[in-house]
């Protein structure tokens, strides 16, 4: 069964740091394009970061660049996002997700495999 679970988020004053991670399952990470999305409320759900499956090479959103690390661990079939100095404004929940396109862009459309969203809230 292909899945991926999240885990790290929660509660977080501004200026603090988080990590989160996607563990999959059913499949080979590495063969793939991954990405982290969020959602805040009455918004749409948007590419924070990605990593291409044909070159390695990473997107980030420009509200993130500089702060957010994306990265993956291909032994532990697991990805990871380092955020750091948070804002208010990173509140919203988290997912990742896969691409089986070999030029995927960092957009929802591009990715067919969810999980199952992990809250971040930023306040103090």
């Amino acid at each position: 069964q292909v899945q991926l679970v999240e885990s790290g988020g929660g509660l977080v004053q501004p200026g603090g740091s988080l990590r989160l991670s996607c563990a999959a399952s059913g499949f080979t990470l590495d063969y793939y394009g991954i990405g982290w999305f969020r959602q805040a409320p009455g918004k749409e759900r948007e590419g924070v970061s990605c990593i291409s499956a044909s070159d390695g090479s990473t997107y980030y959103a420009d509200s993130v660049k500089g702060r957010f690390t994306i990265s993956r661990d291909n032994a532990k079939n697991t990805m990871y996002l380092q955020m750091n100095s948070l804002k208010p404004e990173d509140t919203a929940v988290y997912y990742c997700a896969i691409s089986g396109l070999v030029r995927a862009m960092c957009v929802t459309s591009d990715f067919g495999t969810w999980g199952q969203g992990t809250q971040v809230t930023v306040s103090s």
